[in-house]
């Protein structure tokens, strides 16, 4: 049977990939996307929506109870049961055909199948029962198959079934207690949404809570994490596991003590999803990273794209979403032979992937920052100064809660007069970060800032008090 042919292959249907061929087909390109499992990928089913349905019932209950006159409304505790219905009803029970029905509205063919690369702009899908579809690009492939779970070598380990990301967002009982390896985003979100399940957490870090953060956001998040019952184990290594005659897992640290817990989840960082994708057939590391330049094309090749996690440049969706705006377009314009504007900041590049990256972890409180932290921005050489700020000194913080705890931290570039990075620790503190990324993207001056009036009583006032800690010009 003769190859189906089109303008653009995108294997990988999550949000990076649906971006990448929606983009690509708004400009007048024909694109197909190939996945192997559902449609809407890791964000939709297994990361950023369950899992922030999962913190969300706790942090409500809360705030409610940080409230004088709304904590004598709470009279009982959550209820699992609903707090997991509502967690299924923002997967759509696992159930992709939503998404399905958007590809085709938007234009995009989709095979169902693992794709990899058979040659130069040419890929073969094969089907769960073993049926292949070969399926050839008239101007390029892109690479949207994102990160998988990465499973640490400490001897048992994967012996005993441990969980990833995955199974902790999509689990159907909540264990009695939960062993946590890692002190990142996901170790510190899924402790706190299982601490407030009704699980025994013991979340042993290595590098302490939130290493690449400013140091307070660990340093608060693993304070509350201690109020919420959570055992917090910080400096150690798991140095082996094993399952116990009572079916719990025992995890040996270094410092010569176990924990024990009913399940165990790893959560130490992240790989390619790269295996078996066919690099090796135009010449590139199999189970790699994949490098691009700023348009995401991949280095040595004028074909081959690779957007989202797996070019290693920012694991974020929304990062990753930008990315295939950015390269759905150049796409387009390679193909079309219209000018690629490739300079900083223009139509066709990722600019923001190196200095202006906004992330929020969902802890409680929660941790939003963009752009340097101190110590990156000497380490790139910035000769700056460091702005701080306590937030519960902000009326609208005093508003928001009786008992709020936050902190605030903006990094000046001395010989820009510019802000380059921004932290904010407390309750709610996601809304506050854009306003942060505009002000670095669009490197506002510190003088132009003083004439952005936050609105009165918002927490947003503590820009205001940021620049009268750095001092009127």
């Amino acid at each position: 049977m003769s190859a189906r042919e089109y303008d653009v292959i995108v294997i990988g249907a999550g949000p990076v990939g649906e971006n990448v061929a929606d983009r690509a087909v708004q400009r007048g390109l024909s694109a197909v996307i190939v996945e192997s499992e559902l449609v809407g990928g890791e964000c939709s089913y297994w990361a950023c929506m369950p899992s922030k349905a999962l913190l969300r019932s706790g942090a409500a209950l809360r705030a409610a109870q940080a409230v004088d006159g709304a904590k004598q409304a709470v009279t009982g505790d959550l209820d699992v049961a609903a707090v997991l219905r509502r967690r299924d009803s923002m997967t759509h029970d696992w159930n992709d055909s939503s998404q399905v029905e958007w590809l085709q509205g938007a234009g995009i063919d989709l095979v169902r199948g693992y794709g990899a690369l058979t040659g130069e702009k040419t890929v073969r899908v094969t089907a769960d029962d073993g049926s292949t579809t070969d399926l050839v690009a008239r101007h390029a492939v892109a690479v949207c198959t994102g990160s998988a779970a990465l499973l640490p070598d400490i001897p048992g380990l994967a012996d005993v079934a441990p969980w990833t990301s995955r199974e902790a967002t999509s689990a159907q009982k909540i264990p009695a207690s939960l062993a946590i390896l890692g002190g990142g985003v996901v170790g510190a979100e899924m402790a706190t949404a299982y601490a407030s399940l009704g699980s025994a957490v013991t979340l042993v870090a290595r590098s302490g809570l939130l290493a690449n953060n400013e140091p307070f956001a660990g340093e608060l998040v693993a304070a509350s994490l201690t109020d919420l019952g959570v055992t917090v184990k910080t400096g150690l290594d798991a140095v082996s596991a094993r399952r116990t005659d009572a079916g719990l897992v025992a995890v040996e640290l270094s410092n010569g003590t176990t924990v024990e817990a009913e399940e165990v989840l790893v959560a130490t960082g992240r790989v390619p999803r790269t295996g078996g994708l066919g690099l090796e057939t135009v010449g590139l590391e199999p189970d790699s990273w994949l490098e691009v330049d700023d348009t995401l094309l991949v280095r040595g090749t004028d074909w081959l794209y690779a957007v989202g996690d797996v070019n290693h440049r920012a694991l974020l969706t929304h990062q990753g979403k930008y990315q295939a705006r950015a390269a759905g377009d150049v796409i387009a314009a390679r193909a079309q032979g219209t000018p690629v504007d490739d300079a900083p900041w223009g139509t066709h590049v990722a600019t923001a992937d190196h200095d202006a990256v906004p992330q929020v972890t969902f802890t409680d409180p929660e941790v939003a920052s963009v752009g340097f932290t101190a110590a990156s921005a000497e380490k790139a050489g910035r000769r700056i100064r460091v702005l701080d700020y306590d937030l519960s000194w902000i009326a609208g913080a005093s508003e928001q809660s009786d008992s709020y705890k936050g902190q605030a931290r903006a990094i000046v570039d001395e010989d820009r007069g510019t802000i380059i990075g921004a932290t904010f620790v407390g309750p709610d503190v996601a809304e506050l970060v854009h306003s942060a990324t505009i002000a670095i993207v669009g490197e506002v001056p510190l003088t132009r800032l003083w004439h952005a009036v936050p609105s009165y009583p918002t927490v947003s006032e503590v820009w205001l008090r940021l620049l009268e800690t750095y001092g009127r010009p």
